[in-house]
This record gives structure tokens, C-alpha cells and sequence, in this order.
């Protein structure tokens, strides 16, 4: 019996000594630069910062927002139409030539603008769509860049918003974070936007675009 317990005692020691050597490793992890390791190392970035803070996905987002700003101008001229021609419809007697007649053009009126208005929502919808797809695919594309050249085996999402006390939302995301803590030096956050701006910078080049990428906000 007191050999199985020093075994066990053993086997902990071990394993907290692997632990240890394993976080030792990952605090060593950086986006701008890392020296070689033979042990794991681990690394997060913040995928939800870059989204907001990105200088070009902003540019984007932006871009799909004042066309939906537009948007809604010309609808609201649309309704108006609609709404002059309803009450003109009021003038004319119930069954008349002229009542039916613009009560078609009025129902057609309806119609179209219905179907405008789910047209354009999925197109809002879709482009959003395309936006965080592509822009993700790019984000993970300079991650895996970036944790091959550095030797990082795990990178992990995470978020770096603090918890609002005013905001029920803000708490809840705040207290289901997967990461509790890490160590500033793994953050490769910075190291992406930077790696992202740099690929904006090349395709600009390649395309005949400016060659200078609009400025990234930095955390």
C-alpha cells in the first residue's frame, strides 16, 4: 500500500513538472518572435478584435452599411408613393374604373416594393456573409503562417473584451470565456493585423491599387 501511494506521489510530480514545462514553453510563444523549443508551445489570438479593428474588413463592413443607408433613403420614397397613392384611392368611389384601376396599380405598387425589399435584405445578408467568411479565411491563413514560422503547435481563439457590469450580454460572454488567463507574450493578435496589412499592401500592388493600406487600430 505504501508503495502504490509513493507511486502515485511520483506520477503527480511528474506531471505537474510537464505541465509546468509545457506553460514555461507557451509563455515564450510571440507573434513577433520566438526562439526554438523542443516542448508544445501555445499561442491565442483575438479573432473578434481584428474583425472590429481591422482597417480593411472595417472598410468593408462599412461599405455594406452606407449601402444599406442608401437603401433605406429610396425606400422611404417608395412608401411614400405607396402611401399618396392609398389616400388618393380614398377620393375615387368603391367599384368606379378609376377606383379599380388604381387599386391594381397600388396592389402591384405593394407587391413590387415586398419584393424589392426581401431582395435587397438577402443581398445585404449575403455580402455581410462574404465579408467575415473571406476575411476569416484570410485571419486563419496568416495564423497558421505565423504559428509555422514560430514553431507553435496550438493556437487558441480568444476574447480580450472586459466584462460590462451594465450589460447582462457582456457578463455572460465574460464568465463563458474558455481562457481565464495567458501570458501577454503569446497574444499573436497584433502579429495577424500586421501580417494581414502587409498581404492588403501586396494585392494592392498586384492590382494596381494603392500601395499603402489604410491604418489598423492597435489594441
Amino acid at each position: 500500500m505504501r508503495f502504490i501511494c509513493k507511486a502515485a506521489i511520483f506520477v503527480a510530480i511528474v506531471s505537474m513538472t510537464t505541465v509546468g514545462s509545457n506553460e514555461a514553453s507557451a509563455q515564450g510563444a510571440s507573434a513577433q518572435g520566438v526562439s526554438a523549443s523542443s516542448g508544445h508551445r501555445v499561442a491565442v489570438v483575438d479573432v473578434a478584435f481584428i474583425f472590429k479593428n481591422h482597417a480593411a474588413i472595417k472598410a468593408q463592413v462599412e461599405a455594406v452599411e452606407r449601402d444599406l443607408k442608401n437603401y433605406d433613403a429610396q425606400l422611404q420614397v417608395k412608401r411614400e408613393e405607396l402611401k399618396q397613392a392609398a389616400e388618393k384611392l380614398k377620393s375615387y368611389k368603391v367599384g368606379s374604373p378609376e377606383y379599380t384601376a388604381l387599386e391594381e396599380q397600388v396592389a402591384t405598387m405593394e407587391s413590387k416594393l415586398r419584393l424589392n425589399m426581401a431582395h435587397k435584405r438577402k443581398e445585404l445578408a449575403d455580402a455581410e456573409a462574404r465579408i467575415y467568411y473571406e476575411n476569416y479565411q484570410r485571419i486563419s491563413a496568416a495564423v497558421k503562417r505565423l504559428a509555422e514560422y514560430h514553431k507553435i503547435n496550438l493556437v487558441l481563439r480568444y476574447n480580450s473584451e472586459e466584462m460590462d457590469l451594465e450589460k447582462g450580454e457582456s457578463v455572460i460572454r465574460g464568465v463563458m470565456k474558455n481562457i481565464v488567463f495567458h501570458d501577454a507574450g503569446i497574444d499573436m493578435t497584433v502579429g495577424v493585423m500586421k501580417l494581414l496589412d502587409q498581404q492588403a499592401a501586396e494585392e494592392n500592388i498586384a492590382t494596381g491599387g494603392p500601395t499603402t493600406a489604410p491604418a489598423t487600430q492597435s489594441r
